[in-house]
C-alpha cells in the first residue's frame, strides 16, 4: 500500500493490449505499475515492492516461471502474493505455476470481473496474514517484557537481600574481622546489583534510541585494549585464565563506530567473564573474515567454559535472560547472553551473530562486522 492508502499492483506481460486492458480494470482502485519483461520485474518489484504481481507466463528472455522463481527466492520479494495470466491453459502448466509459489491462475482470455475478485482476494488474504503476524509480534513483545521483569526483579532482590543481611550483620558484630568479612559481601553484592540496573537501564534505552553510525579513524587494539581494561577486574577477582589473539592482518587504522564496536564487545566479553566460574577460561579472538576493496569484514569471537545453555532455549541467542542450572555449584544462574541493542549494532554494521552452547561446558559467541581501511 502507497501513500495514497491505494495497494499497488505491478503487471508484467510482452504484449501492449494485455497491459492496457489489466491496467483499465483495476484503474482507479489500485495503483498500477507495468513492464514487459521479466528482468525489469524484478528491478520493479525491489524497488516497489507491489502488494501483488500479475504475471504473464509466456514471454522472450525471461519466461514467467523463472521470474516467480527468482521473486520467491529473494527476502525482499518472497512474501508478495503472484496471480498468473496466461494463455497456457493445461493443468500440467497450472501445477507448475502453483508449485512454484503462485497464489492463483488466471487463464486467457479473462474476464474484468474474475480479475478484479481474484486480486481482492488476495490483497485481502494478505492483508489479514499481515494483521495475524503483527499481533503475535505485539503478544510475544509483551510476554518478552513480563518475563524480563520478572527475572529482573528476581536478580535483584538477591543482592539487595545480601546487603541488608550482611548489614544488620556487621552493625551487630564488634570482632573487626568479621566486620570486614561483611563488608566485602556488601561490596560483592553492590557490583551486582549495579551491573542489573545498567542493564535495566540500557533495555529502556533501547525503545527511544534509535542507533545510528558514527563513524570515525580508530585503532582496534587500542579499543580492544581498553575493553578488556572493563572486565579485567572481575577477572581478576574469579581468577579466571583469560587470553587473546587479535589477528596482525587487521590494519592498525580503521574507519568505523569504535563506540559501539566497542559496546557490543564489552556487552558479550562481560558476559562470559560473569558466568564463567572461578578459576575458568575465557578467550577473545579478532580476525579478517573476508575484505573487497577498501571494506573489511571483521569476525569476533568469545568462547568461555561457563554453565552453557539449555537446548530449549539456544533459539534465542540474544534472549535477554534465561536460567541454566549450574552442576557445579548445584543452583540454577541467569545467563544474559547479549541484548538487543548489541544485535541492533550489529546489524548497523552490516553484520550477524551466531552462537555455540554446550550446557554445562561452555559458550561460543561471534559476530561479524563491516569496516572501511583507512
Amino acid at each position: 500500500m502507497n501513500e495514497t492508502g491505494k495497494s499497488t499492483v505491478l503487471i508484467v506481460d510482452d504484449e501492449k493490449m494485455v497491459i492496457m486492458a489489466l491496467t483499465q480494470i483495476l484503474n482507479p482502485e489500485y495503483t498500477v505499475y507495468a513492464v514487459k519483461d521479466g528482468q525489469d520485474a524484478l528491478e520493479k518489484a525491489e524497488k516497489f515492492l507491489p502488494d501483488i504481481i500479475l504475471l504473464d507466463i509466456v514471454m522472450p528472455d525471461m519466461d514467467g516461471y523463472d521470474v516467480i522463481a527468482a521473486l520467491k527466492n529473494s527476502e525482499k520479494t518472497k512474501n508478495i502474493p503472484v496471480i498468473f495470466i496466461t494463455g497456457l491453459g493445461e493443468v500440467g502448466e497450472e501445477e507448475r505455476g502453483l508449485a512454484l509459489g503462485a497464489a492463483d491462475y488466471i487463464i486467457k482470455p479473462f474476464s474484468s470481473a474474475i480479475v478484479k475478485q481474484r486480486v481482492k482476494n488476495q490483497i485481502r488474504i494478505m492483508n489479514q496474514t499481515r494483521l495475524i503476524i503483527e499481533k503475535e509480534v505485539v503478544e510475544q513483545s509483551n510476554r518478552n517484557r513480563v518475563e524480563f521483569l520478572l527475572n529482573m526483579s528476581h536478580e535483584m532482590l538477591t543482592p539487595m537481600n545480601a546487603i541488608m543481611g550482611m548489614t544488620q550483620i556487621a552493625k551487630a558484630k564488634s570482632n573487626p574481622e568479621k566486620t570486614n568479612d561483611c563488608l566485602a559481601e556488601i561490596d560483592t553484592a553492590s557490583r551486582h546489583l549495579l551491573r542489573l540496573i545498567k542493564d535495566l537501564l540500557e533495555m529502556s534505552g533501547n525503545y527511544v534510541e534509535k542507533i545510528t553510525p558514527e563513524n570515525s579513524v580508530f585503532s582496534f587494539k587500542t579499543m580492544i585494549r581498553g575493553v578488556i581494561e572493563k572486565v579485567n577486574q572481575e577477572i581478576e577477582e574469579k581468577q579466571q585464565t583469560f587470553t587473546y589473539d587479535v589477528d596482525p592482518s587487521i590494519p592498525m587504522l580503521l574507519v568505523g563506530d569504535e563506540k559501539r564496536l566497542a559496546q557490543a564487545i564489552s556487552n558479550l566479553l562481560s558476559n562470559a567473564v560473569k558466568y564463567t566460574p572461578e578459576h575458568g577460561k575465557v578467550h577473545f579472538s579478532a580476525s579478517v573474515s573476508s575484505e573487497e576493496n577498501e571494506r573489511i569484514t571483521l569476525q569476533i569471537e568469545i568462547t568461555d567454559d561457563g554453565v552453557g545453555m539449555p537446548e530449549d532455549n539456544q533459539s534465542d541467542i540474544l534472549g535477554y535472560f534465561g536460567q541454566a542450572e549450574n552442576s557445579a555449584a548445584g543452583k540454577k544462574e541467569s545467563i544474559r547472553l547479549g541484548s538487543t541493542r548489541t544485535k541492533r549494532i550489529i546489524e548497523m554494521m552490516e553484520g550477524k551473530i551466531w552462537g555455540d552452547f554446550e550446557p554445562g561446558r561452555g559458550a561460543r559467541i561471534a559476530f561479524t562486522c563491516k569496516v572501511q581501511k583507512r
